[in-house]
């Protein structure tokens, strides 16, 4: 946290992730996926977010330290959304049968 003010650490059912101190529901990994699926746009994403600007460069500059932490967080959030679309899924086919 000393080389990166501004982020905080938080616990969860899927372990210790960083997050934006200032908004500590909001994990590095959510930031720099939107940020991603908008070619890298800082002003985007801060709109679609609803964060200063400068909260999503708090964000890219943790990201840019440890790349492949976040990488992994956002590729096993993926996964997850995958799963459970997939078992939706199912289970709308089921109840119409």
């Amino acid at each position: 946290m000393d080389e990166h003010p501004g982020i905080v650490f938080v616990e969860g059912p899927a372990g210790r992730r960083p997050a934006l101190a200032a908004y500590r529901g909001l994990d590095i990994w959510q930031v720099i996926s939107t940020l991603h699926d908008n070619d890298g746009d800082v002003a985007d994403t801060a709109e679609i977010l609803d964060l200063p600007k400068s909260e999503v460069r708090l964000a890219l500059a943790y990201y840019a330290d440890h790349r492949t932490e976040i990488d992994d967080w956002i590729r096993t959030n993926d996964e997850l959304f995958e799963q459970m679309e997939t078992a939706a899924k199912r289970q709308q086919e089921a109840a119409r049968r």
